[in-house]
């Protein structure tokens, strides 16, 4: 009788506690409610909702701009339209320099890794889940419709509710109003698609359209296993003047995967550490993840890739990949197709919960780069239409791949030059030299040089020798043009290459120029390329003689920049030669030169000696260099660039005439 009795009084109580553990188990596992604003939103409703924060050390003084304070956050995106919102991107305008430590469900769109600084704010794209379906589509499901991303951080100075200047979708033909605010610590705002763009809204395409870019990436699953998959990259440089010597490719690892095999490239570092120790070991207990082992490479979150020497193209096990194996160089298509792109393959175990063979998911945050190149900075993957790749056996038709996504690379010029230009000419026996400091200076070079004072004219052979050698030539020279010589004196460029354009000839019916490239540096450059910039005198160019050039087409919609590249068998621009006794015998740097010439028919204001003949712009391999502000004239006088007409006035060392 006392079991029934206590089976009667605790059958309520465990009835009781099984229907609140199943409602406590369904709550959480619903999405959180969007804000009530939401519902007058006919479009993608935005919010940013500040949840909490607290100070964190090192501790300073009452209102101090550098007192670090810890927040969180909560990013929401809701698809209220009528439309999929495709591979969402949201920029978040943080404003008091805040360093992102995480974010959940969204990757940075700069391919940047956490932690990282977004103080002049960041875009966020969606991750694992890129897409959001309709309401219509889906009954309501916000977990199909909405994203929430949970961002924790820290930033500085704001003791209270630290809120960013603005949100906005990013995702193209969408229109975004101010965002308001929702009393202190939430930001809204609806973005509703541009009434002027038409939507198909009955297309049934799953994917986005293939997108242009400077560099596109493409990863391809060729081959899929429940366990592992195998991918092809192929990376194409879309740009003119886009170029990679020794590229090397990095991503992040978001779900465990690691490399197997790779042919057509390898990875920088062959490590297994961190799969032995991982849980990559523990569940693949067959695999030997030994050093000796050749089933695995690579097991680091963040790896790096590099291209194959020339040598590996036709081996049989890491080679025999269309495009690969040049040693990392990607050049210009209109330079040379063949060597534009770069392709490898390799094999990617995955790890659970991802094991079957359609659940498949890119690497995040691509970053590439080269060793005297523009930097590039890549959006996240995009899922586009599958790759169609021609038939292995050679019947006429295509392969498709399982699954392709699209990294957009653009290319962006490093704060610093890299080179650097000289003007001289038939009008003029002094040479304007490349500006002091025109690639970086030491942080205090003051103790030897000045980093301030304009670089001085030089003699015509001076600029054949290297910059400390020049000293006597330089100061001999301004003492015979009664120039006075500054102490200390400027500090040198410290550019690996320059260039000098020199006007060679001036008539009637047309001109010249001469081109001189100096390899100042260790390396040599095969391959070189080089481009210049004539505002008004490009339509002009006949010829050039020692190089090949050619009108590059439609940059940015003008035809004004001329591309040169060495002869066949003479594109090698040597690295400087070193010297016994550098103080005697100077170091001879590398040398190519070639005259180009221009007409002046049909081009009418054209002014050569007030400017038109010099390059506004130059480039070296992709690089632009730094140009002189001053343009040669007549004697011993010198033309100021419009831009630094006003600051040149005050400088006393040269005699100038205000352009």
């Amino acid at each position: 009788m006392g079991i029934i009795h206590l089976h009667r009084i605790f059958k309520p109580l465990f009835l009781f506690l099984f229907f609140f553990a199943i409602s406590l188990r369904i709550t959480i596992a619903q999405p959180a409610a969007p804000s009530p604003s939401a519902d007058a939103c006919n479009g993608v409703f935005l919010s940013y909702q500040y949840t909490s924060g607290h100070i964190i050390p090192p501790r300073y003084a009452a209102g101090s701009p550098l007192q670090p304070y810890k927040f969180q956050s909560t990013l929401t995106i809701l698809n209220n339209g009528l439309n999929d919102l495709k591979s969402w991107q949201v920029f978040v305008g943080f404003q008091h320099n805040e360093y992102l430590v995480s974010a959940s469900n969204a990757v940075l769109v700069d391919g940047t890794s956490l932690p990282a600084s977004v103080e002049n704010g960041t875009a966020f794209a969606g991750y694992p889940a890129t897409d959001l379906k309709t309401a219509i589509e889906t009954a309501g499901d916000l977990t199909q419709m909405q994203a929430v991303i949970d961002l924790v951080g820290t930033t500085f100075g704001v003791s209270n509710v630290s809120m960013p200047s603005n949100i906005s979708l990013v995702n193209a033909n969408y229109i975004c109003p101010q965002p308001t605010m929702q009393g202190t610590s939430e930001m809204i705002v609806c973005c509703t698609l541009d009434p002027t763009v038409k939507v198909n809204t009955t297309s049934t395409q799953k994917f986005l359209p293939r997108q242009s870019g400077d560099l596109v990436i493409t990863y391809d699953v060729t081959q899929s296993l429940a366990s592992s998959y195998l991918a092809q990259v192929t990376i194409s440089n879309n740009n003119p003047l886009g170029r990679l010597d020794y590229w090397m490719l990095s991503w992040d690892w978001m779900r465990g995967e690691f490399i197997g095999t790779m042919k057509g490239a390898y990875p920088t570092v062959v490590d297994t550490t961190e799969c032995l120790y991982g849980p990559q070991g523990t569940y693949y207990q067959g695999i030997d993840f030994s050093s000796s082992s050749s089933s695995v490479l690579n097991c680091d979150r963040r790896p790096t890739i590099v291209d194959l020497p020339p040598q590996y193209a036709n081996d049989s096990t890491l080679g025999k990949i269309p495009y690969c194996c040049r040693n990392g160089t990607i050049l210009p298509y209109a330079m040379d197709s063949s060597k534009s792109t770069s392709v490898f393959q390799l094999q990617v175990y995955k790890m659970p919960p991802d094991l079957n063979r359609t659940t498949l998911y890119p690497p995040q945050n691509f970053m590439i780069n080269g060793t005297f190149n523009p930097d590039y900075r890549c959006g996240p993957p995009v899922r586009v239409t599958p790759t169609e790749f021609p038939d292995p056996m050679g019947l006429p038709s295509n392969v498709t791949a399982l699954a392709s996504w699209q990294v957009v690379c653009n290319m962006t010029q490093p704060t610093t030059p890299k080179c650097c230009v000289s003007f001289s000419s038939y009008l003029n026996d002094s040479v304007i030299p490349c500006k002091t400091c025109a690639c970086g200076c030491q942080s205090n070079p003051s103790h030897t040089c000045s980093a301030t004072t304009p670089a001085l004219l030089l003699p015509p052979d001076a600029a054949l020798v290297p910059f400390a050698n020049r000293t006597n030539l330089t100061t001999a020279w301004a003492q015979i043009k009664h120039w006075p010589v500054p102490s200390p004196m400027p500090c040198g460029d410290n550019c690996g290459v320059s260039i000098n354009w020199h006007l060679y000839t001036d008539y009637s019916t047309g001109w010249s120029a001469r081109v001189t490239l100096f390899n100042w540096g260790g390396n040599n450059f095969a391959d070189w390329f080089a481009a210049v910039k004539l505002d008004k005198a490009t339509p002009g160019f006949q010829a050039m003689y020692s190089f090949n050039a050619s009108v590059l087409p439609g940059i940015n919609g003008v035809n004004n920049t001329i591309f040169m590249q060495g002869l066949s068998g003479l594109n090698y621009l040597v690295a400087e030669a070193p010297a016994s006794d550098p103080k005697a015998n100077p170091p001879v740097p590398g040398k190519q030169q070639s005259v180009i010439s221009f007409t002046v028919k049909n081009i009418p204001n054209l002014d050569l000696l007030g400017g038109d003949a010099f390059p506004s712009k130059v480039f070296f391999n992709g690089l632009e260099c730094s140009i002189p502000s001053l343009l040669p004239s007549k004697g011993d006088r010198m033309v100021a660039t419009s831009a630094m007409s006003s600051f040149l006035l005050a400088v006393v060392v040269l005699i100038f005439v205000q352009r």
